[in-house]
């Protein structure tokens, strides 16, 4: 096993890609739509097996879940609703937001789609979505500390490379600002977010393996059919919580999955 960590480094994984293609390897397993769609720019003979991308055929990356087509298959992390279950979690968590800050990243086929689902589900809830495109860090900061500047907000943070990588920071300005936020992935709880839910990705990857075995026996991933996630995790970070002063449903706490205290 070859082992390379861009950290949401669009030129690092570029640089990565090309040496493990050189490798002459076997299977490459990319997660991050980043880092998939580099990876099918530097390659179309190597087979490919991703875990933790959305919207792999809006991302283009293949030709439909039945049947990808192409030396690209795997396992992709949300379908696009998830955006309507995030704001309703984050309206049932804080009652009293009317103004949620979406973070997400506008080169992303799937943010896209994220934020548009969180968009039509806002009027029944009485909220408003205030779309926050982000690149970097610098971008991150400025979208928070400017949403922050009117009252009643929370925070939606959608699964990205450049949000994954700058999930300390993203969860350190919610903080600073008493900003309720829902995250994607577990990840950011674990970092200090208030609240994540998403699918466990850790199942993801366990999954892959199987395609992998396949592929190594003959199977081509043309002919191994995406598959969507069948886990799904509620994280609460009670901590955080405590600290925003915030007091948690009961109707939250007895879905969690896991409370971190």
């Amino acid at each position: 096993l070859e082992f390379r960590w861009a950290g949401g480094d669009p030129d690092k994984a570029r640089a990565f890609a090309k040496e493990l293609i050189g490798m002459k390897l076997d299977v490459i397993v990319p997660s991050t739509n980043q880092v998939t769609a580099i990876l099918l720019q530097e390659t179309r003979e190597i087979p490919i097996v991703f875990a933790f991308v959305g919207d792999p055929v809006g991302s283009g990356f293949i030709t439909s879940l039945p049947q990808p087509g192409g030396n690209v298959t795997g396992f992709a992390n949300f379908e696009n609703s998830i955006g309507g279950k995030w704001l309703e979690i984050l309206t049932e968590l804080t009652p009293k937001t009317r103004r949620v800050g979406f973070i997400y990243n506008p080169l992303a086929p799937p943010n896209i789609g994220f934020l548009r689902a969180a968009e039509a589900a806002a009027p029944p809830l009485g909220v408003k979505v205030f779309p926050l495109p982000v690149h970097d860090a610098p971008e991150i900061e400025r979208a928070v500390t400017a949403f922050a500047a009117e009252p009643n907000g929370g925070l939606i943070v959608a699964p990205h490379a450049v949000t994954l990588g700058n999930r300390d920071l993203i969860a350190r300005l919610a903080a600073q600002h008493r900003l309720p936020a829902v995250y994607s992935d577990r990840y950011f709880a674990e970092s200090g977010g208030l609240l994540s839910f998403g699918n466990n990705t850790a199942d993801l990857f366990r999954r892959s393996a199987t395609y992998i075995d396949r592929i190594l026996k003959g199977a081509k991933p043309a002919d191994l059919p995406v598959q969507l996630p069948t886990k799904f995790e509620l994280i609460i970070n009670l901590k955080t919580a405590k600290a925003l002063g915030l007091t948690v449903p009961a109707t939250l706490l007895t879905r969690a999955d896991e409370v971190i205290e």
